[in-house]
């Protein structure tokens, strides 16, 4: 049975589906789904790239950051790296990489842990970090903590994280699924002659107090997301969270750039670096993203008891950690003239505005920590207040 026909099924059998739960077959079935398929859909010649694969120095950087916030949570002897969404795993190879090379104390305190739930990226991730888990240096997720659907509707929870944690999501929130309202209500998916067609029925009393809290109502015309799911997530993680950070890099907003009329109707698929509005085109082999709301993410951070800081761009948080060194992490390995000229083109399209450095944004998180130490954490030096 193709993928089509199986989203196909399900709509004969109950019905129009809200867009959430489409958008979570698309990408989370177990077997045709676009992260299940296989781990070729990252990097330059796959479907889309992120930060880890421009340059090693994005994980440098953080490695930088997460050492320090060791400092800050006062050195303990062991620390937990926990990655959510890891793809590949070149970030954490990054990671720890450069913690074991410069700074040894805290890669002799650190275990990193990757929550994964794609059995192919599982396998890719076992091949990257063969080494590191040989040792005991870095470990896989179990599948129950791995699904965020399942964790959602299952009421699964994530491991309790009672030693001091640094929780880190690259491009995770906005891979799930989301629902989507409009004027005319909550958006359906329902099938006819063989295509998939838009219906909508009442938005849901959820959706409803998303909208009044995070968001907008959507006037006639348009559409806006309530993503439901990165609540439900982020309520999970926090949860889990005694002692430490979260730190969540995406592309995004805050309520306040809604209320200015902007960021509506974000959903957006990426097929071989194709960008498309179109979800339907090809279910199971495109991603479907949409670009998230930090002001409920900082809300939902707050509402469990941690401190989230004044929203940073990418560009001000990497700023604000390679400044004292001048970047020496991007050019510690440049023997050749023409080889940190290429880093340089690279270091720049992660923290300029023609790049990635205003396109994602950082939130920051902290949870039992004290917070004038908090504040004086480099990455957070060029912090404005965004939410």
């Amino acid at each position: 049975m193709s993928f089509r026909r199986k989203i196909e099924q399900e709509i004969r059998e109950h019905g129009p589906i809200p867009f959430s739960r489409y958008m979570a077959m698309c990408l989370y079935d177990p077997a045709l789904g676009f992260y299940s398929r296989n781990a070729e859909q990252f990097g330059k010649a796959g479907d889309f790239y992120t930060s880890s694969d421009v340059h090693a120095v994005y994980g440098r950087l953080l490695a930088r950051q997460f050492e320090e916030m060791w400092r800050v949570l006062d050195r303990p002897s062991e620390i937990e790296i926990v990655e959510f969404g890891p793809g590949r795993g070149l970030f954490a190879q990054d990671v720890l990489d450069w913690s074991e090379k410069k700074f040894p104390e805290f890669f002799a305190a650190q275990h990193y842990r990757l929550v994964e739930s794609s059995p192919s990226l599982r396998t890719k991730l076992q091949q990257t970090l063969q080494r590191h888990i040989e040792v005991g240096k870095a470990s896989l997720g179990n599948e129950a903590d791995t699904d965020p659907a399942a964790r959602a509707s299952q009421g699964r929870k994530t491991p309790d994280l009672a030693t001091p944690t640094i929780v880190f999501a690259n491009e995770f929130f906005d891979a799930l699924p989301v629902e989507i309202i409009s004027a005319e209500g909550q958006l359906h998916v329902d099938g006819k002659d063989g295509k998939f067609i838009e219906t909508f029925l009442p938005p849901t009393p959820e959706a409803l107090q998303y909208l009044d809290q995070y968001s907008v109502h959507p006037e006639p015309g348009e559409r806006v997301e309530a993503s439901l799911e990165s609540l439900h997530a982020m309520n999970r993680i926090c949860a889990s969270l005694r002692r430490g950070f979260i730190i969540a890099v995406d592309y995004g907003y805050s309520r306040a750039e809604q209320l200015e009329g902007r960021h509506r109707d974000t959903v957006m698929t990426y097929r071989q670096h194709s960008a498309s509005p179109n979800p339907y085109e090809a279910p199971g082999e495109q991603d479907i993203t949409a670009h998230v709301n930090f002001t409920a993410l900082a809300a939902t951070a707050e509402n469990n008891g941690l401190q989230p800081q004044p929203l940073l761009t990418q560009s001000q948080f990497l700023m604000g950690i390679g400044e004292a060194t001048q970047f020496a992490d991007a050019f510690a390995e440049c023997r050749l003239p023409q080889e940190h000229a290429k880093v340089a083109l690279q270091l720049k399209h992660l923290v300029t505005p023609s790049g990635m450095g205003e396109t994602f944004h950082v939130l920051v998180a902290s949870k039992n920590v004290d917070p004038a130490r908090v504040s004086a954490l480099s990455g957070l030096s060029f912090a404005k207040s965004r939410l």
